[in-house]
């Protein structure tokens, strides 16, 4: 669908390297890296806005990569909106449909459908700058989509939201995605890959250092980079179920999979969304602890491994589950693969993310 090969742009003292990249048709590819690392260059490569210094980007199996912008079939979509001040929101929407459609009525009807399906038809004779930034975003993505494009470049098109505004619009572009449309997402923001990745590639420094499926890069990072930025091993999707006040009085029941769920603090709606649980806050004992954890099972020592931190323990308990132990806590446990052992954390320990 979208393919980048030996992708490289010469900015001066900072370059994009050899980039290789594969998006395939309706997939939603997340790019992740810190600020600097050349996302935002990235996509303004694939999107003609930047001229490569070598490499090929191909698109259906077109080469694109001297093409013009408006002859690409891509649409970019960047964090600040980029919106036409002076224009309404029908205006603005409308912009891109200019000589695209002979009778009126059908460039009214391609503007009223993408604002029903942006959620913003009550708003089109408003100006942007009445708009919540939430609302911004989502006349700036009808606009996009206007260009009718193959695929949607979105640069980190959740990062000026709320909390709120990020779980609706997250929800919104998920459905983009599964209405049939191929995303290339950049953020710096790991939840955003795990909430709506399919792929997922790491970008340090103008390289692309690692790239596979959402857990393979985050349970098994192949660079000291992507471990040091990721920093997270045990994330989790999860169905959340109805509390039961009297079995567990202010608890939340995320199930994991049929036979595996963990009890957390937050009230949490009912339906689909993650947990994560940091390895920090697991403790590893011979014995079922007697403490106030609520989150207590039996498994096996699949790994020990050195880290920065002390000793990554991996342990079997249904799903893997990642712990770090002190040296000390290592040598008094007398832990090895292949034992048994009991993994605990509270209930408090646990993090939500809305689907």
């Amino acid at each position: 669908m979208l393919r980048v090969e030996q992708l490289s742009v010469n900015m001066g003292e900072f370059s994009l390297q050899s980039i290789d990249l594969q998006v395939g048709r309706e997939d939603y590819f997340v790019v992740l890296g810190v600020s600097g690392a050349g996302k935002s260059l990235l996509l303004e490569t694939i999107a003609g806005i930047v001229k490569p210094s070598g490499g090929h980007i191909y698109l259906n199996e077109e080469d694109i990569t001297r093409k013009k912008i408006q002859s690409r079939g891509v649409g970019l979509l960047y964090q600040d909106h980029a919106l036409f001040p002076h224009l309404t929101v029908v205006e603005n929407i409308a912009y891109p449909l200019k000589g695209r459609y002979p009778a009126k009525r059908d460039a009214v009807k391609a503007v009223r459908d993408l604002a029903e399906q942006m959620s913003i038809q009550h708003l089109l004779h408003r100006k942007p700058g009445t708009l919540s930034g939430g609302e911004q975003q989502r006349v700036a993505l009808a606009r996009t989509l206007a260009m009718n494009p193959s695929v949607l470049l979105l640069d980190e098109p959740l990062a000026s939201l709320d909390v709120q505004m990020k779980k609706d619009l997250r929800k919104l572009l998920r459905k983009i995605n599964q209405d049939g449309m191929t995303i290339l997402h950049v953020t710096h923001d790991y939840e955003e890959a795990i909430t709506l990745g399919h792929k997922v590639a790491v970008l340090n420094e103008g390289k692309i250092i690692q790239t596979g499926s959402i857990a393979d890069v985050f349970q098994h990072p192949r660079h000291a980079f992507t471990a040091s930025f990721i920093g997270i091993k045990n994330f989790y999707s999860a169905r959340f179920l109805p509390p039961d006040p009297n079995a567990l009085p202010g608890l939340s029941c995320a199930q994991i999979s049929p036979e595996i769920s963990f009890f957390l603090q937050e009230q949490v709606p009912d339906g689909d969304g993650f947990i994560i649980l940091e390895a920090e806050d697991i403790t590893l004992s011979h014995t079922r602890p007697d403490s106030s954890a609520r989150n207590n099972f039996k498994g096996t020592i699949l790994e020990i491994s050195p880290g920065i931190k002390g000793f990554e323990v991996t342990a079997d308990i249904g799903i893997p589950v990642h712990a770090i132990i002190t040296r000390h806590a290592l040598d008094d446990l007398q832990l090895r693969e292949g034992k048994d052992v009991w993994v605990s954390f509270k209930a408090s320990a646990l993090r939500f993310i809305a689907g």
